[in-house]
């Protein structure tokens, strides 16, 4: 069986076209016709969380990973209420030091937009759904120190939990980019998967420490 997880960024207006990394922001009109499409495909959406048995093998049917990455408060206002209306349920990794911050490591690439607050992931969760971690600042782990590096997997973890007081399952690498050591690292941390940005589908049996998405 092969599962597709989407990455998503930002569900928001999208700035005009030729603007750097236009495609990381969905509108909500899109989105919302995205999810239509799968429902009507068949596909049942779900978090990360709720996706689990059926990476491991242990149950089977038509579904989909959904995934947002850097928690924007955008997901929030614009994906939770489509999500509910579908009855999907989906992983928002939050970046655990910058809670109620910016996307400011986008500086000058990108606008900055505000993140989720406390009191935002806290309805995020009450909506049914998941929050993963991002490590605690998007750091990008291959300019990292192995003891910077365990410590931005480890303890994101830790903070994420103790901030939101929900357990933290899944990890996500920023920019996609790490090494065999961090994928060690994210199991010893007791995360049960993590994602990349490389294409394709997961299949039963893959890595879970190194899931493809679409």
């Amino acid at each position: 069986m092969n599962i597709p997880i989407l990455m998503y960024h930002q569900i928001d207006v999208p700035p005009p076209s030729g603007t750097p990394l236009r495609g990381l922001v969905v509108s909500p009109g899109s989105f919302d016709r995205q999810m239509l499409l799968l429902k009507l495909l068949g596909y049942r959406g779900l978090s990360m969380r709720d996706l689990e048995p059926y990476l491991k093998g242990e149950k089977k049917g038509k579904v989909v990973g959904i995934t947002f990455d850097d928690g924007y408060q955008n997901n929030l206002h614009n994906a939770l209420p489509i999500l509910k209306k579908f009855g999907f349920t989906a992983t928002c990794y939050a970046v655990s030091s910058m809670i109620g911050g910016t996307n400011s490591w986008d500086q000058g690439l990108v606008a900055e937009k505000p993140l989720m607050s406390e009191a935002d992931w806290g309805a995020w969760l009450a909506g049914g759904m998941d929050v993963g971690s991002h490590t605690r600042t998007h750091a990008d782990l291959n300019e990292l120190d192995l003891v910077q590096a365990r410590e931005q997997i480890a303890d994101s973890k830790r903070e994420l939990e103790n901030t939101l007081s929900c357990e933290v399952r899944h990890f996500c690498y920023p920019y996609g980019r790490f090494g065999v050591e961090h994928s060690r690292m994210a199991r010893e941390a007791g995360y049960v998967t993590a994602t990349t940005t490389r294409r394709g589908r997961v299949h039963a049996g893959d890595d879970l420490m190194t899931l493809r998405r679409v």
